[in-house]
């Protein structure tokens, strides 16, 4: 009897000094978990992201301060996995925010470019109206350049067919006038002719009908 009352002392006094140590052992892994759940809730960045599953995180830590020894690995296990999605979910948010906003920055880049583009290629085609304006006015001028010197020429042309027509027509005057100066001499000498021959009426004269016209 004495015996089993000292065993049971024994065991009595074991569970005793366990149960502290296990006491501290649940207070060290809520204090770990509530340590990591309140260092998310703080971040700068990510504090407002995940607000649903951090909540479900601390009920679930809340969980485990009221498990029993028998449940007590179950429930921490699930209070580990919901603070790691806790986490999980906010670092999502955050990078999805982020990418959406790079998506935001890229298109205005892009929509900046684009005009950006636009406006060069304004630019290009208002030179390039610009220089075809220059191009047909010198094209106009230079038709206009070629009708005067076409004009010129056909004038030029016109002019020396009348000069030639002038000199044709001034040789044949000169041609006339000399033919009727040889018919005036021939006719005044002919005359000279028979004036001497009246003269002279007993001397004949063979030559003079040669020489009359």
């Amino acid at each position: 009897m004495k015996r089993s009352t000292a065993t049971l002392a024994v065991i009595a006094l074991a569970l005793a000094s366990l149960g502290p140590a296990h006491a501290r052992k649940d207070d060290i892994d809520i204090s770990r978990l509530t340590g990591s759940l309140n260092q998310l809730a703080n971040d700068p960045g990510m504090g407002n992201y995940a607000q649903a599953e951090q909540a479900r995180a601390r009920d679930a830590i809340n969980r485990l301060a009221q498990a029993s020894s028998r449940d007590r690995p179950h429930v921490l296990y699930l209070a580990e996995r919901r603070v790691d999605l806790a986490k999980t979910a906010a670092q999502l948010q955050d990078a999805q925010i982020k990418l959406t906003q790079l998506d935001r920055e890229h298109d205005q880049i892009l929509l900046d470019n684009s005009r950006r583009d636009a406006e060069l290629a304004r630019r290009e085609l208002e030179r390039q109206r610009l220089q075809y304006q220059l191009a047909q006015e010198e094209a106009a001028r230079l038709q206009a350049q070629g009708q005067e010197y076409s004009q010129a020429a056909e004038q030029a042309r016109a002019e020396a067919e009348r000069a030639k027509k002038l000199a044709a027509a001034q040789s044949r005057v000169a041609k006339a006038a000399k033919r009727q100066a040889e018919l005036a001499a021939q006719a005044a000498k002919a005359m000279r002719s028979q004036m001497e021959g009246t003269d002279k009426p007993t001397e004949t004269n063979p030559d003079a009908s040669k020489q009359h016209p």
